[in-house]
């Protein structure tokens, strides 16, 4: 198997990117091939006493930066490691594609280059969410943020197959985010969306709201790109909030001092579990390839998790169950 890695993608690429593809092929059976500027990529490797065989480059001259249109880059940045690292994929010389670089060129090239699976209209982001009675799957977090009802109800279907075979729940649960649980709550589209998905072959629960997003009650949680996106940012910025002021609360006496270095292991189990590099990268679910989005900030931790994510997904054959689930609900709403 092998992984292409966007290495210039990210607030601090390629230096992060590259230390995380090293750690990445040390742990992952799998050739890794660093996307990039070679002369860079080559002196940063140079760095490293021993360089894992299985770590190559793929020279890639340009790079598209975080501020940059999305549709622009895609057309004039052809040489961009976000396109060179998708053309890989597209030819069948990687099988799968990594990147923490600008979101909406990754989502834009990997539509363009890789096309949609047969059925899906739309892809979508999907990102693990740690929860206090398990993870939480959310889809879409901001691929798509004016969704048709059908967008919405291939993305619960393409993950409930992620949950099912790559995150190991037999039966998952699949919820629809809206603002209250009663089903005629919530506007038009997302009530035409509750309809779709009571007559979809998915283990439908019915509408969920904000605080289920972390009870790990519900293993799928539906909703579109917007919502999705605000719900997880704040999720982030929350969950650094909290880190701050619980660490200002425990320094104000000696007293909390003591307390905290008392608890300090169930402290660092904490910020273990709601780090986000643990997770490491979100998949681009509905495109016709392995598309996996990283944190802009990705530590090489994260990266490293990114690439395992996308190990996984390509081992586990998701795309085909992907395809096999969205034809037969297809079948199931023509019968």
């Amino acid at each position: 198997m092998k992984i292409a890695l966007d290495a210039m993608g990210g607030d601090t690429a390629p230096e992060t990117t590259v230390a995380g593809a090293v750690r990445a092929s040390r742990e992952v059976d799998a050739e890794v091939a660093l996307v990039g500027r070679q002369e860079e990529l080559t002196a940063l490797l140079g760095a490293y006493r021993h360089r894992p065989p299985n770590l190559s480059i793929v020279h890639a001259p340009e790079v598209v930066g975080m501020d940059e249109s999305p549709a622009v880059t895609v057309r004039k940045k052809r040489g961009s490691s976000i396109n060179v690292g998708l053309d890989l994929v597209k030819a069948g010389q990687a099988d799968a594609f990594v990147s923490a670089g600008n979101t909406g060129a990754v989502v834009s090239a990997s539509v363009l280059k890789l096309g949609l699976l047969p059925g899906v209209e739309r892809p979508g982001i999907a990102i693990d969410l740690p929860g206090v009675d398990g993870d939480t799957l959310i889809i879409d977090v901001g691929a798509n943020i004016n969704p048709k009802p059908l967008h919405l109800l291939q993305y619960a279907l393409m993950g409930e197959a992620y949950c099912r075979y790559v995150m190991g729940r037999t039966r998952p649960s699949v919820g629809l985010l809206n603002v209250g649980e009663e089903e005629s709550k919530g506007p038009e589209f997302i009530r035409e969306t509750y309809a779709l998905l009571e007559q979809a072959p998915v283990n439908f629960i019915g509408n969920v709201e904000g605080h289920d997003l972390f009870s790990g009650e519900v293993n799928v949680i539906v909703c579109d790109g917007f919502a999705g996106n605000v719900a997880v940012k704040t999720a982030e910025s929350l969950a650094k909030a909290i880190g701050r002021l619980l660490k200002r609360s425990l320094a104000e006496s000696a007293v909390t001092r003591l307390g905290a270095w008392l608890a300090r292991d169930a402290f660092h189990r904490l910020r273990t579990e709601i780090d986000y590099a643990e997770q490491g990268g979100a998949p681009l679910l509905g495109v016709n390839g392995v598309s996996i989005i990283a944190h802009g900030g990705s530590s090489a931790k994260a990266i490293k998790n990114a690439i395992r994510v996308a190990f996984e997904t390509v081992r586990r054959d998701l795309n085909r169950h992907m395809i096999d689930i969205v034809a037969n609900s297809q079948r199931q709403a023509a019968s």
